[in-house]
């Protein structure tokens, strides 16, 4: 096939799955599993159309996946409004970082003992498999800011903040593969220092400020020039700014980008909750300000307040952040669906159901002690931790930084192998839990009124 014949095929792609989104929102396959059936039928197995290596390009894929992420953790962070006193929020934490370490326990032990991995690789696996993927937890993530759904908001918080708690873990692993040290008391000290103290609060922290100050100093320029024009730029260059400001100086780039999210957010709110309560339909409950303009129409009359200036700062980093988040998802996707002729490893299987029905479940639950949560709830979480792009990531960087050799290429194959499993199980699950769960909702809602 010729550039003009991929070009088509292309299009012709994003038109059905344009037409069928309604199809799709209601039916089992979501639209990433389906994309990953495109990528299956393109490659060896059965058109044979398309022959991508993912590992043998390590250091590409390891950049595509750091853009998707980054784009997708600074709309997960941007979208999450609440409080951070909410109990989503407290949920979040205790699954991003007591949960997310359960989890890397058992899988560490599973690996090792059922997939006869070494021990540092077993550790390198877990790190991989463990965090739940923002990218296509796009089902079970907050929808907008609106969105005050506790579900939701656990799992988005959980899939913003774990990359602190993974990243560190596959660094330790690498370290000790690369450069054949013993565990030290020595080593330990500098890697929890460094990789896990200062990554997770210089991330956080540069990524906060960046959010907060530039959200609120671009609100007030177009507030004082009565500027209504696009901004579409200013997502990716927070998105840039954060994410380089933070790998730099040696902290975390994807906490650094969600937390850029998340500040200007902040600043959204600062902003809305300064403004007089009569200028806004319902006086009592102060709207996200993306709310207050129409998206749509740039050419409007009106004298933005400040309320409206914020709005249509926070709209257009919301709208661009999306497009190149589900841009970049789409082609990983399909690429993912090519390659796993060349790294299928039917153990991966199994360590998908240890992880999906065992080890995930059990760690939701321990790590969520002490928090009331519904059983239900619980359950549900403990199903959809949904794993993608992010552990593609973390494979790649782990190529990239020295990793090689046999027992690397079968501990991959068998994460990819898992990875897709994810992509298939909680695509087809995802929407009937969540069904029940509104079902259960509703019923309990009429009850109560009776």
């Amino acid at each position: 096939m010729g550039f003009l014949s991929w070009t088509a095929a292309t299009g012709a792609l994003l038109l059905l799955m344009s037409l069928a989104s309604g199809w799709i929102n209601r039916g089992p396959l979501t639209t990433f599993t389906l994309y990953l059936i495109a990528g299956v039928i393109c490659g060896p197995w059965v058109l044979d159309l398309l022959h991508i290596d993912i590992a043998a390009h390590s250091v590409l894929t390891a950049h595509l996946t750091e853009i998707a992420m980054a784009a997708s953790l600074f709309i997960t962070g941007l979208k999450l409004r609440l409080p951070l006193r909410n109990p989503g929020w407290r949920l979040g934490l205790r699954l991003a970082f007591p949960g997310m370490l359960l989890t890397v326990a058992g899988m560490s032990l599973a690996a090792h003992y059922l997939a006869g991995l070494s021990w540092p690789y077993a550790l390198a696996f877990s790190a991989i498999v463990a965090p739940t993927d923002p990218v296509l937890a796009s089902l079970i993530s907050v929808n907008d800011a609106r969105d005050d759904d506790n579900l939701r908001v656990s799992l988005s918080s959980e899939a913003g903040m774990n990359d602190g708690t993974a990243l560190p873990l596959l660094i330790l692993a690498v370290t000790l593969l690369t450069t054949q040290q013993p565990l030290s008391a020595e080593l330990l000290t500098h890697w929890a220092l460094k990789d896990v103290l200062w990554a997770i609060v210089g991330g956080l922290g540069i990524g906060f400020v960046l959010g907060r100050f530039v959200g609120q100093y671009v609100t007030h320029l177009r507030h004082a020039h009565q500027d209504v024009a696009p901004n579409d730029f200013l997502a990716l260059a927070l998105i840039a700014l954060s994410y380089a400001a933070a790998q730099t100086l040696d902290a975390s780039g994807f906490l650094a980008a969600f937390a850029a999210g998340v500040g200007l957010r902040r600043a959204e709110v600062r902003v809305i909750s300064r403004q007089p309560a009569d200028a806004f339909d319902d006086s009592e409950h102060r709207p996200p300000a993306e709310l207050l303009v129409n998206p749509h129409i740039r050419h409007d009359s009106f004298k933005p307040d400040p309320a409206r200036s914020v709005g249509l700062v926070v709209g257009d980093a919301l709208s661009f952040g999306d497009t190149v988040e589900r841009l970049f998802a789409a082609g990983i996707i399909i690429v993912l669906g090519v390659t796993l002729a060349q790294h299928w490893d039917p153990l991966g299987l199994v360590m998908a159901a240890v992880l999906f029905i065992v080890v995930r479940p059990v760690a939701v639950w321990l790590g969520t002690t002490g928090i009331k949560v519904p059983w239900q709830q619980k359950l549900i979480i403990g199903w959809l931790g949904i794993r993608g792009i992010g552990s593609i990531n973390y494979i790649a960087w782990a190529y990239t930084h020295g990793v090689a050799g046999p027992e690397m290429t079968r501990m991959a194959n068998i994460a990819f192998t898992l990875i897709v499993a994810s992509v298939i199980l909680h695509g087809i699950s995802v929407t009937p839990l969540l069904n029940w769960r509104q079902a259960r909702i509703a019923a309990r809602q009429q009850k109560e009124r009776e």
